[in-house]
């Protein structure tokens, strides 16, 4: 591992589209400690363009090699979900410490081997809303129990994907074997912010619905069949005591982006705001309570409050951290197993109209 600056190669880093160009890009650029040595795509012509695009020293279209390459530290896995097994399990072999985008698998029994395979090295899931300044000062607040004992909290959630219409370059979402849609991302991110502030979700019930069956592929002209929820409203019981009611929206205009995290205490309240077409774990979000308390901390990378790169850099800065001092304070796979269980759980008690318990899952 380099002394100085930490080596990152992103599989997945487009230079005209994709989360790794609006995201990881911009956060490893803002931070010190780190940088982007290589990138992989697929064709040659993107490895070019994304290398020069970006400033990075070496492309790859063989995503393997470049886990193979030395000068790299860290492999950041930024593909599509069904793609995440095979270039995590080679990242891991190699020895690099691995970032890899939530989910981390395609399906629970997938998560749960990814997440054994990396018991002995370094890895984060990029469940990055909960390193939110705004949202680190809440959990907080409420740890320090300012505001009395949590009593209830309304969240709603919402997501500009899963809508009426999508483009054929993301009809994946729509399958339920691919192991990415609305309830594993959005909700997913979702209900993971919602543990970081008040405790493990214990118990959940639960009621998804896929409001629109067909939609249109705007690129095509053509429909796809959705088999994925595009609707998910959950009621939840934590480890605190509060219950917590969830409303995930998908298809909801990019202009009409809307986070509402509203918590009563016995002592006062507390409430998180915001909005981003990227979801919630894609922008800042605003804090506010009825009890004083000092100012979130600055973002570890500046960027705007609509920038995904925020969180996604207070990530990077915990695990920049961790390798230097060999401590384990990021989000890793047995997190990622955690909240894929999770999410699982809220698929059952949909499914079977029952409520699930994590005791019993």
């Amino acid at each position: 591992m380099s002394p100085t600056q930490l080596r990152v190669g992103i599989i997945g880093a487009s230079a005209r589209t994709g989360w790794a160009q609006v995201s990881h890009v911009p956060a490893i650029q803002a931070l010190d400690g780190i940088t982007l040595e290589a990138v992989a795509t697929r064709r040659e012509e993107s490895a070019r363009e994304a290398a020069a695009a970006f400033g990075a020293r070496t492309w790859h279209t063989d995503p393997l090699a470049m886990i193979q390459d030395p000068g790299i530290d860290i492999v950041t896995v930024a593909v599509k979900v069904p793609d995440h097994r095979d270039l995590v399990l080679a990242a891991l072999e190699a020895g690099k410490a691995v970032y890899c985008e939530a989910p981390l698998g395609s399906s629970p029994a997938e998560t749960q081997m990814l997440a054994a395979a990396a018991r002995s090295g370094h890895s984060v899931i990029g469940l990055q809303g909960r390193y939110n300044p705004s949202v680190r000062r809440a959990a907080q607040i409420i740890a320090e129990g300012r505001i009395g004992r949590p009593l209830n909290a309304r969240v709603v959630s919402t997501s500009s994907a899963f809508g009426a219409a999508s483009t054929s370059a993301y009809e994946y979402f729509e399958k339920e074997e691919s192991g990415a849609s609305l309830l594993t991302i959005t909700a997913g991110h979702t209900l993971d912010l919602v543990e970081a502030m008040l405790g493990e979700i214990t118990e959940v019930d639960a009621r998804t619905e896929i409001l629109w069956p067909h939609p249109e592929l705007l690129d095509t002209g053509g429909q796809a069949r959705r088999e994925v929820p595009d609707h998910v409203d959950v009621l939840a019981w934590t480890a605190t005591g509060a219950v917590v009611t969830v409303d995930v929206v998908g298809g909801v205009p990019p202009e009409d982006a809307d986070f509402r995290f509203e918590l009563r205490g016995t002592d006062g309240w507390l409430s998180l705001t915001g909005g981003s077409l990227y979801g919630v774990q894609g922008g800042d979000l605003s804090l506010a309570s009825s009890i004083s308390f000092d100012a979130p901390d600055k973002p570890a990378a500046p960027a705007t409050a609509a920038s995904p790169a925020l969180n996604v850099a207070e990530l990077y800065a915990c695990l920049i951290r961790d390798l230097r001092t060999g401590g384990r304070s990021a989000p890793d796979f047995a997190h990622a197993r955690h909240n894929t269980d999770l999410m699982a759980g809220v698929s059952r008690a949909a499914r079977s109209g029952r409520r699930w318990t994590s005791a019993n899952s």
